[in-house]
């Protein structure tokens, strides 16, 4: 009888600590991100909104001081993987394998954002190309800012794990959770 109730708690016993290494290992992953400044829910930094936030800063000098426009021009769309294999964030490598880890419609989600702020700013940049007078370089620096910065947030949202859901969308989500 001692022998197979020994036996039982050693069953018991490894039953209950894969689950424990299990939440072990994902508290020390999710440790991990956060020291990193990724967040552990959705797998993305907000260091990649610094490479739109930059163009967005160039923008916003152009109006006063219109010689800016030269330097937006120099600004290049760079993707996620792009952006932190070129960088210095200490993490970089912990960023790209979290974002190619992260949840598919998550990560949908923000690349159709950064997508939509890229394809802006590209085409910003070419019409700034052919512009001569600075008042028409000003005047598309200024719509492009005005477009560009709202998206920044919606992409910070979906980093914070806020996503984009529309209002009842949200509300369906509460319910169902809670």
């Amino acid at each position: 009888m001692t022998s197979t109730a020994s036996k039982t708690t050693q069953k018991t016993a490894h039953i209950v600590s894969e689950p424990s290494r299990k939440d072990a290992g994902k508290t020390a992953r999710a440790a991990e991100l956060r020291a990193a400044n990724i967040n552990p829910r959705t797998g993305l930094a907000t260091d990649y909104l610094n490479h739109f936030n930059e163009a967005i800063m160039l923008l916003e000098m152009i109006p006063d001081m219109p010689d800016c426009a030269e330097d937006f021009l120099t600004w290049r769309p760079l993707s996620y993987r792009e952006h932190f294999a070129a960088s210095n964030f200490r993490a970089r490598e912990l960023a790209i394998a979290a974002y190619d880890s992260a949840d598919s419609r998550i990560r949908g989600e923000f690349d159709s954002i950064t997508s939509a702020m890229t394809s802006i700013l590209t085409a910003v940049g070419t019409a700034m190309r052919q512009a001569r007078q600075d008042k028409t370089r000003a005047r598309l620096a200024e719509q492009a800012t005005g477009w560009v910065k709202p998206l920044v947030t919606l992409a910070g949202g979906i980093i914070n794990g806020q996503g984009i859901q529309s209002g009842a969308e949200a509300d369906v989500d509460y319910i169902m959770t809670h």
